[in-house]
């Protein structure tokens, strides 16, 4: 897999020095041979969307997942998100489900989040590519090591982003995030194993919203989805 030449500018230059790196060099190896045999979510173009989505200078907030769906169009290199007409996965659901209890938001009739990332809604995965049928299959081949530098770089270039960490894969991450700088939202996981265990009500939406506002910045339309 060659980087995609048309990875958005801001985050080209921003991790311009990973894609040099052994790790990736190895990283590429791995996805090389995988697609020799196996079959690759999400498609190739794909790969990079949630940065390609969100330019850098325009982070406001970062939700993180930790690899994409691995059943039939679901993934689309945006965490949690699936393309239109596709069912929601059940930790889409439960999400859904936290925002009808935080802002009476009706269920959407997509589970393309694709507007909250043109608002600013960093949506990352920890890895970004899977083996079809078969989650975590492409854990640690190195995705981890390039999206903490992502962390990294919106941790250093960035200012009061409120960075929403769901479950223990997601908390990894917050060694990368400086925390003089930045606001963190730590709750369960909404997957159905845990989503009663913190999760739901958390209301981690509404309260995106309120720190953005105090820091001077739009909030998040959470509800313009469809």
């Amino acid at each position: 897999m060659a980087v995609d030449p048309q990875l958005e500018k801001s985050w080209l230059e921003a991790l311009r020095n990973e894609f040099d790196q052994p790790y990736f060099e190895k990283l590429k190896s791995f996805l090389l041979g995988e697609k020799k045999s196996q079959l690759v979510y999400p498609p190739g173009p794909k790969i990079f969307e949630a940065l390609n989505a969100t330019p850098l200078n325009e982070v406001k907030v970062v939700i993180l997942g930790q690899d994409p769906y691995h059943g039939p169009d679901q993934a689309n290199g945006l965490c949690f998100s699936v393309n239109p007409g596709i069912k929601f996965p059940p930790s889409l659901n439960n999400i859904f489900k936290e925002l009808n209890a935080d802002i009476n938001m009706d269920k959407p009739s997509t589970g393309d989040l694709s507007n909250w990332a043109q608002q600013g809604v960093l949506l990352l995965n920890s890895v970004l590519t899977v083996r079809a049928h078969q989650a975590a299959s492409h854990k640690n081949q190195g995705w981890e090591k390039f999206t903490d530098a992502v962390i990294q770089k919106v941790s250093e270039s960035q200012d009061n982003v409120v960075f929403l960490l769901w479950g223990n894969y997601a908390k990894n991450k917050v060694k990368h995030i400086d925390l003089s700088r930045h606001h963190i939202l730590q709750s369960a996981h909404p997957s159905p194993l845990s989503a009663h265990n913190g999760f739901f009500g958390n209301r981690h939406f509404s309260k995106t919203n309120d720190l953005l506002i105090s820091f001077n910045k739009t909030p998040i339309k959470w509800d313009a989805i469809a």
